[in-house]
């Protein structure tokens, strides 16, 4: 049986972060139509059109290293997705359904930023500088995304969900 690498480790994790990615695009319309806010939904309607790119860039990322892009199934996304549908039925207009959704989103950038950032620092151990690069830009629009969410939830989602 052959020595499993970092290589081998590298391409399984990027099959599990394209599957999630391509769950996320499914789930981002559905949570913009759930939110109240217009902040909130002009927030998820922007991922939605970033996560499109990130898809791009990751199979831009298979390419680099010679790999067909291909997603494996994501136990952990598929929960956190689940979650996110859960606070959507049971919150429905509720005054504290866009703190939900916040919790929900930053659940999955939170997942984004743990994947992409080992990534980026596997592609370096790797010496594969253009999936490196590809990683990063990606980790940081996870990163604004991310920051974006807390400053919609410190603006008032909170305050109007308490």
């Amino acid at each position: 049986m052959k020595e499993r690498m970092l290589e081998d480790l590298f391409h399984d994790t990027l099959k599990d972060i394209y599957y999630a990615e391509r769950k996320i695009l499914r789930a981002l319309p559905k949570m913009a139509r759930a939110a109240q806010s217009p902040d909130l939904q002009g927030a998820f309607e922007h991922h939605r059109q970033e996560t499109q790119e990130q898809i791009e860039r990751l199979q831009e990322v298979f390419e680099a290293i010679g790999r067909n892009p291909r997603g494996k199934t994501c136990p952990a996304i598929d929960g956190i997705i689940e979650e996110a549908e859960e606070i959507m039925d049971e919150y429905k207009g509720s005054k504290a359904l866009d703190a939900g959704l916040i919790s929900s989103a930053q659940a999955v950038e939170h997942y984004e930023i743990t994947r992409y950032g080992t990534l980026r620092r596997w592609a370096q151990e790797l010496g594969n500088s253009k999936a490196e690069k590809l990683l990063a830009q990606t980790l940081d629009e996870e990163a604004r995304t991310d920051a974006l969410l807390t400053k919609i939830a410190d603006a008032g989602a909170n305050a109007e969900a308490a």
